[in-house]
């Protein structure tokens, strides 16, 4: 049976989507991730160390994050995100099998390196492919759906982590950890790709990245829609990390925290199941959701109360709309050669943001409440605000009446 010229692009969508949903999920539902820095205290290492792993794992990340961005214009997409989470398989095997410093630190590094390969490479081939297929308008939806999956993963990592471990201990874990992402390389290796093969691209990959770098001077707009992605981003990225004691602060006790932790995931994954309905959101508007998500942010910190995580709750779904509708307008105004270097590109602005938040979070934290340096931190946004309107206000004047 042949399928019909208007079946066949759907049918091509639903494929399509449902590896990106599976993929997603499966890419997040990691048990180690509640109980890692446990694993790393039990071991012997010091906070020193600990926190040094860390700067590892971010100074990976900033070191490939273009190369691999051009890389996956070079070669293939679906390569890049199926390899990635063997990377991270073979990583979290080495922490539970031979637990030490240097096997840690040699599990960030391919757990960085895991994360730039996927880092535009995943934006590109699904924007490309919903292109492909006549359906490009749906992208914001589909992403956003994506970005839910994999929150709904790490909120299930978080409920399964502890009886899990209470059965095995770290190897069963880490166990589980290693099998979520095969599952995770297997379903990416489903991924439709139809790219034109090109003589010599694999081996020209430096010649990519200059051309991406070259389009991004010439052209205003994107320039503007690439520095977005970092804008909003950053902060609410790196604040994330910080909100276990955030809830803890309000007071709250100790068993109470992953339960308003989960609040605080869901406002997220409300954002993201937003983005299609919200893909049409002007700059006006784009700057109001910003807005008002930095002052439900200011205000919910500030009160210190579990109350007030509520409104920490909603903040963050705007965010996470907000960070999903800045890549929308991104890819919108990529040519299709460099998609995913230019993907990348955005993708280190937000990771080098993200390393300035947590110095700036740190030195602040150390003298005030968490609750005054989240206050603090939605300064950005409203700053972020302010410039949009002022630029949509400019252009207003200028087109005349």
């Amino acid at each position: 049976m042949t399928l019909t010229p208007v079946r066949a692009p759907a049918v091509g969508v639903r494929r399509l989507t449902a590896t990106l949903y599976g993929y997603a999920f499966l890419d997040d539902f990691v048990l180690l991730y509640p109980v890692y820095a446990l694993l790393f205290s039990d071991t012997g290492l010091s906070v020193w160390q600990i926190s040094s792993l860390f700067a590892l794992w971010s100074a990976t990340g900033v070191l490939l994050e273009v190369p691999s961005g051009a890389w996956a214009d070079a070669v293939s997409r679906r390569l890049l995100l199926w390899l990635g989470p063997l990377l991270t398989a073979a990583g979290f095997a080495l922490w539970v099998l031979v637990p030490s410093y240097w096997a840690f630190a040699l599990g960030f590094v391919l757990w960085g390196a895991r994360g730039a390969l996927g880092s535009g490479a995943l934006e590109a081939l699904v924007y490309e492919e919903l292109e492909r297929l006549g359906a490009a308008g749906r992208y914001a939806r589909v992403m956003g759906r994506a970005r839910a999956a994999g929150l709904l993963a790490v909120m299930a990592a978080m409920g399964l982590a502890g009886p899990v471990f209470a059965l095995g201990g770290y190897p069963a874990v880490g166990a589980a950890s290693v099998l979520s992402c095969l599952a995770a390389a297997a379903v990416a290796s489903r991924f439709p790709e139809h790219r034109a093969a090109s003589p010599g691209r694999a081996g020209n990959w430096a010649a990519t990245l200059r051309a991406g770098v070259g389009e991004v001077r010439r052209d205003r707009s994107l320039r503007g829609a690439l520095l977005l992605v970092p804008a909003v981003g950053a902060v609410w990225g790196a604040l994330d990390e910080y909100t276990p004691l955030l809830v803890r602060e309000t007071g709250v006790p100790e068993e109470a925290v992953p339960y308003l932790l989960l609040l605080v995931w869901a406002g997220a994954t409300a954002g993201s199941l937003l983005a299609g309905a919200c893909a049409r959101l002007g700059r006006a508007g784009f700057a109001a959701l910003l807005a008002g998500a930095a002052l439900a942010l200011a205000a919910g910190a500030a009160t210190r109360t579990p109350a007030g995580l509520g409104l920490v709750a909603v903040a963050f779904a705007g965010f996470q709309l907000a960070t999903v509708l800045a890549d929308v307008r991104l890819q919108q105004r990529i040519d299709d050669s460099g998609r995913a270097t230019l993907t990348s590109v955005a993708g280190l602005g937000t990771e080098l943001a993200t390393i300035v938040v947590f110095a700036g979070y740190a030195a602040l934290a150390t003298r005030t409440t968490h609750g005054t340096a989240f206050t603090v931190f939605a300064a950005p946004y409203l700053m972020t605000a302010a410039l949009l309107a002022v630029t949509q206000s400019s252009q207003r004047e200028k087109a005349g009446p």
